[in-house]
């Protein structure tokens, strides 16, 4: 990717952010607030994890936000069988012009800009691993070697639900590693339809390409330069605290039914993820309801519940409405 990064103005951010979303809808019915979250993950240069039932649309959604944008796109299938090799690469033998056998390293599908890292938890730990330094670093290290990952670079994984069979749960390190959980749910009864109308028919509607990687990089440029005000930031670091149990601040359901609370790369998840949706509004200032708009996505999964909260059926949702009601702005 040229290192050079567009000047992109706020009219230019809410242009851009607009046209991807509308290629989007040309193939997703409904689910604003899915491509919404996925998109500020994409413009933040970070990871995002869908979670929903098989059928209802997320490797689609991916796949559309890779047409929308001018990116080398790659899609990992992963089986309990999947090898890190598969995914990160491998030093494999050739002839050179005398003869001899010389190793060359064979990059894998990682080397990409956006990969669709698809049903992620049906892969064995030691392979879901393989992610994590690119996932963290933006670079892969193979026999003592380390490649760098082209910018911009983000992981887009899907997941079944941990009930489902066949599945192996995400570590805390890997999970803590996607900006956002991104839940993907049912379709209502209208958005069914026009899904029918769509998919039943002999026409295959597609996104078109609407903006490329120096695009991408500009936009995220943008949104690291958008100021916060004190206070807002301190109201994250409050309810950062507030999110463990072992802190006076925490409301009684914490204290009660979780083990660990959320992470400092939560606060920044919850800065980042706001100032992205106040400029997808038009805004260059950060409101508390920038924040609260995207807590629920930062820290679900960054949110540890005890064996007790989960007999219980509390969910880490219900939890972070808790520090909303608890934590004054």
């Amino acid at each position: 990717m040229v290192d050079a990064v567009r000047d992109t103005t706020i009219e230019q951010f809410s242009q851009t952010a607009r046209a991807i979303e509308a290629e989007i809808g040309q193939v997703i019915v409904g689910q604003k607030e899915v491509v919404r979250g996925v998109l500020i993950c994409v413009l933040a240069n970070r990871h995002a994890l869908l979670e929903g039932v098989p059928g209802l649309g997320k490797t689609m959604l991916i796949r559309s936000l890779a047409d929308a944008l001018d990116l080398k796109f790659a899609r990992i299938q992963f089986t309990p069988d999947l090898m890190p090799a598969d995914i990160t690469g491998t030093d494999i033998l050739e002839d050179d012009e005398h003869g001899r056998k010389v190793k060359r390293f064979q990059d894998g599908p990682i080397f990409a800009n956006l990969v669709l890292a698809d049903e992620i938890n049906r892969a064995t730990p030691k392979t879901q691993s393989a992610l994590l330094e690119a996932m963290a670093e933006q670079s892969v290290t193979v026999a003592n070697r380390t490649y760098r990952l082209e910018s911009p670079f983000f992981v887009l994984a899907t997941q079944n639900p941990l009930e489902m069979e066949g599945t192996y749960p995400l570590p805390e390190a890997q999970l803590d590693r996607f900006m956002f959980k991104v839940n993907v749910t049912y379709p209502t009864v209208s958005d069914l339809v026009t899904v029918l109308e769509r998919t039943t028919g002999a026409s295959n509607p597609r996104a078109q390409k609407v903006a490329d990687g120096k695009e991408i990089i500009g936009m995220g440029q943008l949104a690291l330069n958008t100021p916060v005000a004190s206070h807002v930031n301190e109201y994250v670091a409050r309810l950062i605290v507030a999110s463990h149990p072992d802190d006076a601040s925490a409301p009684e359901r914490v204290k009660q039914y979780v083990r660990y609370g959320a992470s400092p790369r939560g606060a920044q998840a919850l800065i980042l993820g706001a100032k992205i949706n106040a400029l997808l509004e038009g805004r260059f200032n950060v409101s508390f309801d920038d924040v609260q708009a995207v807590a629920p996505s930062a820290l679900r999964h960054r949110i540890l519940l005890s064996f007790e909260g989960l007999a219980e059926g509390i969910s880490t949702d219900d939890i972070i409405a808790d520090l909303h009601k608890a934590v004054a702005r």
